[in-house]
């Protein structure tokens, strides 16, 4: 049996309560990852082949662990040559260095505004360098999202780099039939809309989203981040993005008050809502990517190169966001929308992609498996929470869904709390702490275990 690591924030099995997917962070800020991290799983779960989830842990110690147990690691990557992922680009450096087991990038992606390469990203080179060099040690190639990292990295001399966009389009392998359901939309038709913060603050997007909203009463907003989930369930508005009234998330929007806002916390539940939507657009990648996994008609309004690389590559409808007017109606976006390179190329794609895995001595399941029935069958029979909402009610069964889970984590914080404070009594008498943990880090630890989670817990019921 064949057991590969990947990169992910959580199995596509693992069902998650809503409270402790946020607490956990299990969409690693944005529930897009999962979307593609999913996908890598389903793919790679081959016969004789295990994969686990490593909960996106970097744990440079681990080396040693993960090249007894595991036979390869993989990695699912979107825009991480960017930076503000640098500390992560280096820490995951620094574990494949100390790997001897082969080690293999996903569509790996560079961030940036539209245009030139900016300064931001050659200041951050000497780290991607180090990070491309250490994964072309234990693999063939490394897998980029699209032309503008495959130029990124070729300008700085390697060769050894592969488009071959992202593996959430390939989550039913070659096939993607996405069809529209009417000859035009009207103003009953179902609309999803998506869009980043940086999209919404810095590119008038809001003022796309507001007159859409007017226009059409079935229009919903599908957040993708952390902040917007947490908003929409414990309208937590304690940071500079939650306190962004512009954003459909926010408790200010009538967005929110009408109850035409979602996030999910799991891929599946995501597409089978979209499923039920004529149409979808908006400048998140992933969210109109999800859509077009329904079989839905989508429409990106591209704002940087990782959006705008994604489309080019698999040929989605796209405009770009600075050239849209404010006053956009999405009839026309869905009118012009022209899916056929989309679908008629899409074969084409895959088979660049699974020849990609096949050099990396990697198997598929499309290819070497079942086209995953069996996975899709297991998924079928689990139960995931449905999107979150807003929280605009104040029934009992709300209330107590959320105070419940309040209450057993400060019963958990309450216990840790006792036991380090024994450990805390154990090494001021003499003794030398837990594992022989010194008394002044136990305190600060002590410190950070129990105080920032509780305040964190207690904050949302304020």
């Amino acid at each position: 049996m064949k057991r590969i690591l990947l990169r992910s924030g959580k199995s596509p099995f693992d069902v998650v309560p809503v409270e402790e997917a946020l607490h956990r962070d299990v969409i690693a800020t944005n529930a897009g990852n999962l979307i593609f991290s999913d996908a890598a799983h389903k793919i790679l779960q081959a016969p004789d082949t295990e994969v686990v989830s490593n909960g996106m842990r970097t744990d440079v110690s681990a080396a040693a662990r993960i090249n007894e147990e595991y036979d390869a690691f993989v990695v699912p990557l979107a825009n991480a040559f960017r930076p503000t992922f640098e500390p992560s680009l280096q820490r995951l450096t620094r574990l494949i260095g100390k790997l001897r087991i082969p080690v293999v990038v996903l569509g790996v992606g560079a961030q940036a505004p539209l245009g030139p390469i900016p300064e931001r990203l050659k200041a951050m080179e000497p780290s991607v360098r180090a990070f491309c060099a250490a994964v072309l040690d234990h693999s063939a190639s490394i897998g980029v999202r699209g032309e503008f990292t495959e130029k990124y990295l070729n300008d700085m001399g390697f060769r050894d780099v592969e488009v071959i966009g992202c593996p959430s389009m390939f989550l039913y392998g070659d096939r993607l039939p996405v069809e529209k359901k009417a000859p035009a939309l009207t103003e009953q038709s179902r609309i999803a809309v998506n869009g980043s913060h940086t999209a919404v603050r810095g590119g008038g997007l809001h003022r796309i989203i507001g007159h859409a909203h007017a226009r059409y009463p079935h229009l919903r907003y599908i957040g993708q981040n952390l902040t917007d989930a947490r908003q929409l369930h414990w309208r937590d508005v304690d940071s500079p993005a939650g306190r962004m009234t512009q954003m459909p998330t926010h408790p200010d929007h009538p967005m929110y008050r009408e109850d035409k806002v979602r996030v999910y916390v799991d891929p599946s539940t995501w597409i089978d809502d979209l499923r039920e939507f004529d149409f979808s657009f908006g400048s998140r990648i992933h969210g109109n990517i999800a859509a077009l996994l329904a079989g839905t008609p989508a429409t990106v309004l591209a704002f940087d190169s990782r959006t705008l690389e994604l489309c080019r590559y698999f040929e989605i409808p796209h405009r770009l966001l600075s050239e849209a007017p404010e006053d956009l109606d999405p009839a026309a976006l869905y009118e012009e929308s022209d899916f056929s390179a989309l679908t008629g190329n899409h074969k084409g794609r895959f088979d660049r992609f699974t020849a990609f895995l096949d050099r990396n001595g990697l198997r598929n399941t499309f290819t070497h498996g079942d086209g995953g029935a069996a996975f899709d069958k297991r998924l079928r029979s689990l139960s995931f929470p449905p999107g979150v909402r807003p929280w605009n009610d104040a029934d009992l069964a709300s209330l107590t869904s959320r105070f419940g889970w309040l209450q057993q984590r400060i019963a958990e914080l309450d216990s840790h709390n006792a036991q380090l404070k024994r450990d805390l009594a154990r090494s001021r008498s003499g003794a030398k702490g837990v594992a022989g943990i010194p008394a002044p880090s136990i305190y600060r630890r002590a410190r950070r275990v129990v105080g920032g989670p509780l305040r964190r817990a207690l904050k949302p019921a304020k």
